[in-house]
């Protein structure tokens, strides 16, 4: 089933700064990603993708680019809600077999939604403690 890519993509230099400024950086075999919470959790999850010259030339890092949106197309529905994920793929992305990629990327939205939980419990948490006294 493909899903709507349209509305999920960050575009802006600035949201792309923000979450880099306020998220948190993993990494995995394959690549680094970035997970911050959204300035207004009501939108819907958004995910970017940056490849750096060094990766290769534009062919290779569009190809990368179509490898990645391909296999998240495929999982749309599992973005972690109220945040912003950016994924940063190293070179080895261009060889990988398209399974082992498509079970990265699953690897690293369930980590992800894991973490966005953990994240809006502790903020549910502080906001009982910080109550009117």
């Amino acid at each position: 089933m493909r899903s709507s890519w349209k509305g999920h993509r960050l575009r802006l230099h600035g949201d792309f700064q923000r979450v880099y400024a306020a998220g948190s950086k993993r990494r995995s075999n394959l690549m680094s990603w970035f997970l911050a919470p959204q300035p207004s959790p009501a939108s819907v999850p958004r995910v970017g993708l940056t490849v750096g010259k060094v990766i290769g030339k534009a062919f290779e890092r569009n190809r990368i680019k179509r490898r990645l949106r391909d296999v998240l197309r495929r999982h749309i529905d599992l973005l972690p809600q109220g945040c912003d994920l950016i994924f940063h793929p190293h070179r080895s992305v261009l060889s990988v077999e398209f399974a082992k990629l498509d079970a990265e990327i699953l690897r690293i939205l369930r980590q992800a939604n894991a973490e966005a939980a953990r994240t809006a419990t502790a903020a549910v948490a502080r906001d009982l403690n910080s109550g009117p006294a």
